[in-house]
């Protein structure tokens, strides 16, 4: 029989990862706000290299529907890992996915100017951290876990 006992610290997680509900809705409404001014029509999913180049529009909307879909991409791993590294470091755990998604805000802001290289700077920086900590956190939890350190 296993026992899980949730410590009040767990709330913290539980907040961070309904954090990524808000970072995704927002980058939806953007990537929204951005077809409807490309008038790039559903289901098309990027505007077309004529298009962009005819259209500030249509390259901002490349850039939202990039963002989000980057963050999708990395959303998998970031939740998994903060639930595991959460077994023994709820408010490490916590701490890490906030900043990752605070991260993940500013890379779309960034990004959806229409020039791309500005989604790197020095919060997505922190928030990539973030990421790559939460790895090391998880890898670490698991290993404790599976070896009884």
């Amino acid at each position: 029989m296993v026992s899980i006992t949730i410590t009040p610290e767990y709330g913290y997680v539980g907040a961070a990862l309904v954090s990524t509900f808000y970072v995704t809705i927002f980058q939806m409404i953007t990537v929204g706000r951005a077809r409807k001014a490309a008038g790039i029509k559903y289901p098309q999913l990027y505007a077309e290299k004529a298009e962009v180049e005819a259209s500030e529009a249509a390259r901002i909307f490349n850039c939202a529907q990039r963002a989000h879909a980057n963050t999708l991409e990395q959303l998998p791993m970031a939740v998994v890992a903060t639930v595991v590294a959460s077994a023994k470091y709820p408010t490490y755990a916590a701490a890490a996915l906030a900043l990752w998604s605070v991260g993940r805000i500013f890379y779309t802001l960034g990004y959806t100017t229409g020039k791309p290289e500005k989604r790197n700077n020095s919060i997505t920086r922190v928030g990539s951290f973030a990421g790559s900590v939460l790895l090391l956190g998880a890898t670490y939890t698991s290993l404790q876990i599976a070896l009884g350190w």
